[in-house]
């Protein structure tokens, strides 16, 4: 049987993939510009899900779980704002209209 600290060495570790996994996923975003309804739709339901894990986090009085989940919350919620900031953009631009020569009479 494990040791209390072996179990939280785990768990800190588990905790720390999570939060380089994001990221990475970060990253992605970034170099490619992402306005992908798909990971938008992946940021608002890892959103959600954290906020129910600090729920059960608080009730078991996990903070290891806590932590991450705060941690995920921050991270995911600056890629929605990332997101919906290249949407912004890009349906800004398709939206441009070059002026035509229009010939006005006067």
């Amino acid at each position: 049987m494990e040791t209390n600290n072996e179990l939280k060495i785990v768990v800190y570790n588990a905790i720390s993939i999570s939060i380089v996994a994001r990221f990475v996923f970060m990253y992605l975003m970034y170099t490619k510009k992402s306005t992908n309804n798909y990971s938008l739709l992946f940021c608002l339901l890892n959103i959600s899900s954290s906020c129910l894990w600090i729920k059960y986090s608080f009730y078991r009085n996990d903070h290891p779980l806590l932590y991450r989940s705060c941690a995920e919350i921050i991270l995911l919620s600056c890629c929605v704002v990332y997101i919906l900031t290249n949407k912004y953009k890009e349906r800004r631009m398709s939206l441009r209209i070059e002026p035509e020569n229009n010939n006005i009479l006067l």
